[in-house]
């Protein structure tokens, strides 16, 4: 019997590094939603009271030189607007917030894209061809990946995480079951695994921002009873599950206040919370001619449908780009064991059923969409919702016939 302890962790909307994704999510939903074929790369930086967006940003609607409207960002979208509307909506708006929705500071320093990197990247018809080629839009490798472990198909500490991250931000949100709670929050899973179940939940760990004048004693209660036991499978708390709330003792001082933030440091919150491997690529301001974002979905995709079709229990696929070229260089299965045939008939069923060029990942999982704030935060990948395409299992059927 082989037995180990797994742990991940999730972090709140307030966390510093989130409210930056999702401040840079904002902006590229605002560019989306003017322009579907929109180029961004937006990165954001926190800190007190102020906040620093970088980039490159190409509105091809509104930024024509053919037609002699090219415009400066500024003039283009609202940046000041997006950014108080999304930390609005992440909560920081109390009286005693030194970051506050209307009072912060921004400097604003995105610029258009550079015409070097959009020569390689565009869609463009080959020779004497009618379909349209695009090129990834930077090298890298990505990854994939799924399991049977919940009824998401995602490993079990990194859902369990992001649900107590989700019930702390509506609790708070709803603001009358305990007005006290401040958007910083971090939420951390420990699991026991049996041969490679997950078996029982042996720590629960949460760092909640709070107000002033709240007890320990009622944080800690209002943790286990309305959160914890709310929200995590009742048959994996045992008597010797061990709960560690705010272990420090207080936490009034949170988010960019107490902490710089920046755009794509949590991308092992994003994604499998360490249970499969990542490219090191981060998500949130990227449109998806950035392979770091489309592909990763893309991967998801794959391996969710190869575990959905019942071929293996738990499944990684992992590809790689060249900048400006149109296919993957190279293309792995790996289901660790837990394959019903041989992970080479996996592979080769993975690609007659799906296209891994960045053209066809976009017309694929309907990208070009103002999509991307519902994927901020509690991860990319676990959630229902019609507009994130990459969680459908539409492909299960295709990849069985094509494995027979």
């Amino acid at each position: 019997m082989s037995t180990y302890i797994f742990s991940s962790e999730s972090v709140g909307e307030g966390h510093p590094d989130k409210v930056s994704d999702t401040i840079s999510d904002a902006i590229l939903d605002a560019c989306l939603a003017i322009d579907p074929k929109s180029r961004v790369a937006c990165e954001t930086f926190v800190k007190s009271n102020i906040v620093v967006v970088g980039g490159e940003i190409t509105i091809p609607k509104l930024q024509n030189k053919k037609k002699g409207t090219t415009k400066p960002i500024d003039e283009v979208l609202n940046v000041g607007k997006i950014i108080r509307d999304a930390v609005r909506g992440i909560g920081y708006t109390n009286d005693d917030d030194v970051f506050h929705a209307d009072t912060l500071f921004i400097n604003n320093y995105l610029t258009v894209q550079s015409p070097d990197i959009a020569q390689g990247v565009d869609a463009k018809a080959a020779e004497g061809k009618k379909t349209a080629k695009q090129g990834a839009g930077d090298q890298g490798i990505m990854f994939g990946y799924a399991c049977n472990e919940t009824p998401e198909l995602m490993p079990a500490p990194i859902m369990f995480a992001h649900r107590l991250g989700r019930e702390l931000t509506r609790i708070r949100k709803a603001g009358k079951l305990a007005p006290w709670l401040r958007p910083d929050a971090k939420t951390q899973v420990s699991v026991e695994y049996v041969d490679g179940k997950p078996t029982r939940i042996v720590n629960v760990v949460i760092s909640t921002q709070h107000a002033e004048g709240v007890s320990h004693a009622e944080i800690e209660k209002f943790c286990i009873e309305k959160v914890i036991k709310k929200v995590l499978p009742k048959d994996m708390i045992t008597k010797a599950t061990e709960f560690l709330i705010n272990p420090t003792g207080k936490f009034v001082i949170g988010g960019p206040q107490g902490d710089s933030g920046l755009t794509g440091r949590k991308i092992i919150v994003d994604t499998y919370g360490g249970s499969g491997r990542h490219g090191g690529g981060a998500f949130s301001g990227k449109d998806p001619s950035k392979v770091d974002r489309s592909a990763a979905y893309l991967g998801r995709w794959v391996a969710k449908n190869v575990v959905a079709a019942g071929l293996a229990e738990k499944c990684e696929v992992q590809f790689a780009y060249a900048i400006g070229h149109p296919e993957p260089v190279s293309v792995h299965i790996d289901t660790f064991g837990t394959g019903t045939v041989d992970d080479t008939k996996i592979l080769g069923a993975v690609l007659k059923t799906f296209s891994f060029n960045p053209v066809d990942i976009v017309k694929q999982l309907n990208l070009l969409r103002p999509i991307y704030s519902k994927t901020t935060n509690y991860g990319h990948f676990g959630k229902e919702d019609s507009d994130i395409t990459w969680e459908k299992t539409d492909k299960a059927a295709a990849l069985k016939k094509a494995i027979a």
